[in-house]
């Protein structure tokens, strides 16, 4: 899986290649604010798109629960700190696994290409997921803002070599999502992901 991503994968945002959509998976938010994982996607994101490697904002995450929502959070961040127009940003609030986000990508949002921001750890099985699918998908490695701890990298190394194993199954059998439902292409208004 590492093998396959890395041709599709970059360090530095004048490399990316153009696609229409700029994918931000989801990752732990607060009440007032979003984590440093996030805030590190989002401003990487935001870097490319200034830079014309995308058009649209694809924000997926978890929105399983009334009290829980990674995507709205993301999407108020983006706008409040970084001017990001708000019709640029499409919310997909059943992206509760990487898998998932890639395949309601697809099948909900109907996107066919796309650069996926996040981490370095992430990269490999987010480019493999996509790609499998049917997205031509590249990666940019999100910048650290604030460095994370080797002990935390080390963590997220150990649960993604889980993940990618499991991964690799979800592919294989063409799992289904949670949730489906009504196609949202991502070349139509985002207001239709509001709620």
């Amino acid at each position: 899986m590492v093998s396959f991503a890395k041709k599709y994968t970059y360090k530095n945002a004048a490399a990316v290649p153009e696609k229409y959509t700029l994918i931000i998976p989801g990752a732990k938010v607060y009440s007032n604010t979003v984590s440093f994982v996030v805030r590190d996607r989002i401003e990487a994101a935001v870097q490319c798109f200034d830079e014309g490697k995308g058009q649209k904002y694809l924000v997926s995450g978890d929105h399983g629960q009334k009290n829980y929502d990674e995507v709205n959070q993301i999407r108020k961040y983006m706008i409040t700190y970084y001017g990001v127009d708000d019709d640029l940003i499409f919310m997909d609030h059943a992206g509760f696994s990487t898998y998932e986000t890639m395949y309601r990508a697809r099948d909900i949002f109907c996107v066919k290409d796309a650069v996926i921001v996040t981490q370095k750890f992430h990269t490999a099985r987010s480019v493999y997921i996509a790609r499998k699918l049917g997205i031509d998908a590249v990666a940019y490695v999100a910048p650290e803002v604030n460095k994370f701890s080797r002990r935390t990298k080390l963590s997220w190394e150990i649960r993604e070599c889980f993940a990618r194993v499991k991964t690799f199954f979800l592919v294989l059998f063409k799992a289904k999502p949670t949730y489906l439902g009504d196609q949202i292409p991502i070349t139509t208004s985002a207001e239709f992901t509001r709620d």
